[in-house]
């Protein structure tokens, strides 16, 4: 009878047409194997419920937020293959969660030369989201080894000559741990081709700048027509993403910039001249070639001739016939 009256309470709570777009996101076309998998189609339903709650009721103050029990509800109500199972709707999430608590999830977040673009593929299953390529972990199974067979599968690319162990971003999302390890300067001509099938649709690059910093970032639509709904599973990771590009992208900066002897000189030119009160004598015992740039002790002025001066002289006797 509870549970009875619990679903007759979530009944209507979503419009129709809101629940018709989400299942066919996210549940009507995933494949007739996975359909038979009722734990596998609950994280589709978990997939559909935070999209639903991120930009349905995040954008709509007229709907009202749900738990993952009554949005579940909903499914198993309106969906023909799941309906037979509906009176059983509170053992399925029970398995589900257990299930879903003891397996973590393991990708990469794979970028390009000059780490300007990441790689994101689009699965069958959510046909308008794009994320990264990861998966669930196997018993007994390395993390490392897990992400490394996860991508090979979903695009075709071997990250193991890439991947270092110890750099990597880390997410707990609804209680589920996600890893992606950090890959680095990808040729952007690289071929992608998925190994599995009715898994994953495409892959694609995509210009980190061009990613939305939150879920009402317009950029990706002004930008290259992406709704930023689109990419709700990369958001966790946008941030620290994009402070990881961009600090490398400085420290190539930083690098790059070098002094010029005529840049030394020129910053040399525009030190203040004391005055005569204020000038110290140089020591007598100090020597300092005229070719020598930098000297060990950083208080004493170096003196710097251009080459061109080295080999001027006076021609004195010249000069002793011009004077009356």
């Amino acid at each position: 009878m509870a549970e009875e009256l619990e679903l007759k309470t979530v009944e209507h709570s979503i419009p129709i047409d809101i629940l018709n777009d989400l299942l066919t996101r996210f549940i009507i076309f995933v494949p007739q194997s996975a359909k038979e998998n009722l734990i596998r189609i609950c994280f589709q339903i978990e997939l559909a419920h935070w999209f639903y709650l991120d930009f349905y009721v995040g954008n709509d103050p007229r709907l009202k937020t749900c738990s993952i029990y009554e949005f579940a509800a909903h499914v198993f109500q309106h969906v023909p293959f799941l309906k037979s199972e509906s009176h059983k709707l509170n053992q399925i999430l029970a398995e589900w969660k257990e299930y879903k608590q003891s397996v973590p999830t393991y990708g990469a977040i794979i970028l390009s030369e000059g780490l300007s673009h990441v790689l994101l593929v689009q699965s069958y299953w959510a046909k308008s989201s794009w994320g990264f390529p990861k998966g669930k972990v196997n018993e007994d199974e390395d993390p490392a080894h897990c992400a490394i067979r996860e991508v090979q599968e979903e695009t075709g690319f071997d990250i193991s000559p890439y991947l270092k162990p110890n750099e990597y971003l880390e997410s707990v999302i609804q209680d589920q741990l996600v890893r992606l390890y950090i890959i680095k300067n990808i040729p952007k001509h690289t071929e992608f081709k998925p190994r599995t099938r009715c898994e994953i649709k495409a892959c694609s690059w995509f210009a980190v700048a061009d990613l939305p910093n939150n879920k009402k970032d317009a950029t990706p639509k002004t930008k290259i027509g992406v709704s930023p709904n689109a990419f709700f599973m990369v958001l966790p990771f946008i941030k620290r993403l994009k402070a990881i590009c961009n600090n490398s992208t400085a420290g190539r900066k930083g690098r790059n910039k070098s002094a010029s002897l005529s840049e030394v000189d020129n910053t040399s030119s525009k030190v203040k001249v004391k005055s005569k009160t204020e000038t110290k004598k140089p020591d007598s015992n100090r020597k300092h070639s005229k070719r020598q740039l930098f000297s060990d002790d950083e208080h004493i002025p170096v003196e710097f001739s251009a080459p061109s001066w080295l080999n001027f002289k006076f021609n004195k006797l010249a000069i002793m016939e011009c004077m009356p």
